[in-house]
């Protein structure tokens, strides 16, 4: 009865001192709005127009340009085109992309991807079915099962090549009569007083272009040269990714994605194929050994490889071999936008987060969702002050699902990584630990990682339920001095780990988000 009410008094005290942060950053998120904007950094060209409201002037070419047709501008261009918008999509490169990220789907993302049609684009391209994760740490692993119980047969995760998966949607939305899909690159957006009317281009033979629309939405990626107009970008840079294929092996469990809780940092492994395995190995930091030198190859042979599950050890090594060796910077960036009449920004040039938990994705197709939702009423784009108001929602209808996703990330990523400090150590094995207890203890924290339940609230309270197991662990049966200070800094660095991704992410938008507008009507739950 004793520890049932200290259990209760602990967390009552963590969820006052939460509402507290909450209320304190509210107010400096208030102070720092101005400033921020303020600091806007323009890379629009400007045209004089007497039009004081946000109203299109232009003979419009479509409805909607979309900059960029990867993952989010393909399936966009599909989703509002099957809706019967006229669809401009300017891609800088229509060749199969090759990436080694953007390769894994999770079950909430796939049913994203039913509820836009878009579900047989992981057809015909090998693509496997994953059904949930194996974690391993010091020769023990543990199973971790997406709760797929109340769905369809065929709901599950999915794991692909990236290119193969953009070239069917991007087969996809041209197959739609007003869709228009060109290549050319970017190189503005066109605005007059503060509304942005579409933008100028070069086209592949170097033609310089522009094309207007009463919407354009910028999805061009990581590397975005368009974003510092529409929002305040802070991109982090917390790692790398060092990429390879294995073939003529199997994981130990088979259709799940493997994590490694190596030293310094996870491995990743998935099915891309029926025959191939995509191994991720992140290196903190943003520097990486020389490929070119062979130290990279030493790093992975002497360091990495023998901290991998016997089953894979040698196509590891023949991998290494091969020499077919990548690496890409794992980028974060809250998203942080400028309301901008005309304009949205939408995909990885919006907001990115650790691609450790592979959410990258299920964000963007559930923004595409929330999008098209709020679009539908509107039939005519031009009404330009309505077409703002509807557009300023979207930045607060999409927080709740985006910025659970993104804290999931940036916080397991850093639980996940090894550390030589006690607490930090303690937490780790912890959250391993508490994992493998199975039932709630697993559900509840997989139905987050897998995008079925992104509840903010449920994030919070199972990362303090995992520092609160591991103080427990500490203390039972006999706390030692050392062992109380452990369970202290325990708590204190778990706070230190998610308030701040928290904060960065907006808490007053992510916890207390504002009503529904009366003219959005959300889909039915699958």
């Amino acid at each position: 009865m004793a520890d049932q009410c200290m259990l209760g008094l602990i967390l009552a005290t963590l969820f006052v001192l939460f509402a507290i942060y909450c209320l304190v950053i509210k107010k400096k998120e208030q102070g720092t709005k101005k400033d921020l904007l303020e600091s806007r950094s323009e890379s629009v060209n400007c045209t004089a127009t007497t039009n004081e409201e946000c109203r299109s002037g232009n003979v419009s070419d479509a409805d909607v340009i979309i900059v960029g047709a990867g993952v989010a501008g393909a399936a966009l261009a599909h989703t509002l085109g099957k809706d019967g918008r006229r669809v401009r999509v300017i891609e800088r490169d229509l060749t199969e992309p090759d990436r080694i990220v953007g390769e894994l789907l999770q079950p909430g993302g796939y049913l994203k991807l039913i509820e836009l049609g878009l579900e047989d684009c992981v057809e015909k391209i090998d693509a496997q079915k994953v059904f949930g994760y194996a974690l391993f740490k010091d020769g023990m692993h543990t199973q971790l099962s997406y709760p797929l119980e109340k769905f369809q047969s065929d709901v599950a995760g999915r794991s692909f090549h990236n290119g193969r998966f953009i070239q069917r949607m991007r087969e996809k939305a041209v197959s739609l009569p007003n869709v228009h899909l060109e290549q050319g690159t970017v190189t503005s957006l066109l605005e007059e007083k503060g509304t942005i009317r579409g933008v100028q281009y070069k086209t592949k033979d170097g033609q310089e272009l522009t094309a207007f629309a009463p919407l354009t939405i910028v999805c061009d990626g990581c590397f975005s040269n368009l974003r510092r107009s529409l929002c305040d970008p802070k991109v982090d840079v917390p790692s790398c990714f060092v990429g390879m294929i294995l073939e003529n092996c199997q994981l130990p469990c088979a259709n799940h994605g493997h994590v490694i809780l190596g030293d310094p940092s996870p491995i990743l492994m998935y099915p891309i194929s029926s025959t191939e395995i995509r191994c991720l190995v992140d290196i903190p930091g943003q520097k990486v050994p020389s490929i070119s030198s062979g130290e990279m190859a030493k790093y992975l042979k002497t360091l990495v490889a023998p901290q991998l599950p016997p089953e894979v050890y040698d196509a590891f090594l023949a991998a290494v071999d091969k020499g077919n060796i990548r690496t890409m910077p794992n980028r974060s960036m809250p998203a942080a936008p400028y309301p901008t009449p005309g304009a949205l920004l939408m995909g990885d040039a919006f907001n990115m987060r650790h691609p450790l938990t592979g959410g990258g994705m299920t964000v963007a197709l559930s923004d595409i969702v929330v999008l098209r939702n709020l679009l539908r009423p509107l039939h005519d784009l031009n009404d330009s002050p309505t077409l703002c108001k509807y557009l300023e929602s979207f930045y607060t209808l999409r927080k709740p699902v985006a910025s659970t996703i993104n804290t999931l990330a940036g916080a397991l990523y850093k639980v996940f990584c090894a550390s030589p400090d006690e607490a930090r150590k303690e937490m780790r094995q912890a959250c391993f630990d508490y994992l493998s207890l199975g039932g709630v203890f697993s559900e509840g924290p997989v139905s987050l990682l897998s995008g079925l339940n992104p509840r903010p609230l449920s994030l919070v309270a199972h990362f303090f339920a995992v520092a609160i197991y591991g103080v427990g662990r500490l203390l039972l049966p006999f706390p030692s001095p050392k062992r109380i200070w452990i369970g202290a800094r325990l708590i204190s660095g778990a706070s230190g780990i998610i308030f701040p991704i928290i904060r960065s992410e907006g808490v007053r938008q992510m916890f207390f988000p504002a009503t529904v507008p009366a003219y959005y009507r959300s889909p039915p739950v699958m």
